[in-house]
């Protein structure tokens, strides 16, 4: 699992999206502006790649990496998937992570008797699973071409990775669709698409909508030469549901998890304050049409 939510799981002091009204195209101040594919692929490589270390630092034990058999973690909010059971019966069945990041998520899969792979754009996160000695295979590539074959696994799932940070989200569904054998089902928790209209703050201001819901133009940070380093997508909860169909898929359920009491952390925009009153995590459950 991931937490992007527009540079949340950065070290150091937040900066929100209201910093986009005022920031120039050749800062490292994050704005909005349209991104394609490839800058979307590259920057995304390029950021978790130089963020791992720290972001492991961070959020690794939230994420298991200090549980021998790991652990798969929906979103902020803590719920796992031992709690919510959205991949229904694994043991035995072949698994893909999409964005695994540390392969927490298919460690725990692992210990439950799947046969997970565990996929990821970035060399730097998926040499931080390869510290943890996973038995359980680890694939560099875009999430929008993956190097498997058709019809070659039952599940497929990614929590928090890969589909906020591309351009073309039916890119990825297609081929998530295409390595799917027919009914295997495909799970994945993105931010609540919401939370795009709020700014990233924990408290009370964390709570006035200050963007519209159905602006879409991508969030974006640059370096001083004006490329992009850091890129989030944002769809609507319809665009992801025509995304999904037009792709060969079936809605199950959209479920989204409420805080839970037991959750008191804070950690970037994320608190039970907001927990509370707006969603933060959108789970999608589907299945690939037979």
């Amino acid at each position: 699992m991931r937490v992007p939510a527009r540079s949340e799981a950065r070290a150091g002091p937040r900066r929100t999206r209201k910093d986009t009204d005022v920031a120039d195209q050749g800062s490292n101040r994050p704005h909005r502006s349209d991104v394609g594919e490839r800058d979307s692929v590259r920057a995304s490589r390029r950021w978790w790649d130089a963020e791992a270390p720290a972001y492991a630092a961070e959020h690794g034990a939230f994420l298991g990496d200090d549980r021998h058999g790991g652990d798969l973690v929906w979103g902020p909010e803590g719920w796992t998937e031992a709690e919510l059971g959205l991949l229904g019966p694994v043991e035995g069945r072949r698994v893909l992570e999409v964005g695994a990041g540390g392969a927490q998520g298919s460690r725990w899969l692992a210990a439950q008797g799947a046969r997970p792979v565990a996929l990821d754009v970035s060399h730097a996160m998926l040499a931080h699973a390869r510290g943890r000695r996973p038995t359980v295979p680890l694939v560099q590539a875009d999430a929008a071409a993956l190097p498997l074959a058709s019809r070659s696994f039952d599940l497929a799932c990614s929590a928090y990775g890969a589909l906020p940070f591309v351009a073309d989200l039916s890119a990825v569904l297609a081929e998530v669709a295409r390595v799917l054998r027919p009914g295997g089902r495909w799970v994945f928790s993105v931010t609540h698409p919401v939370r795009w209209a709020f700014p990233d703050a924990p408290g009370p201001e964390g709570l006035v909508a200050d963007r519209p819901y159905f602006d879409r133009t991508p969030y974006v940070e640059r370096d001083e030469d004006g490329t992009a380093t850091y890129v989030e997508h944002h769809r609507t909860l319809g665009d992801t549901v025509r995304a999904l169909v037009s792709c060969g898929f079936t809605v199950l359920d959209l479920v989204e998890p409420e805080w839970p009491a037991r959750n008191r952390e804070t950690w970037g925009g994320w608190s039970p304050l907001r927990g509370a009153v707006i969603p933060g995590t959108a789970i999608w459950v589907a299945e690939r049409s037979r």
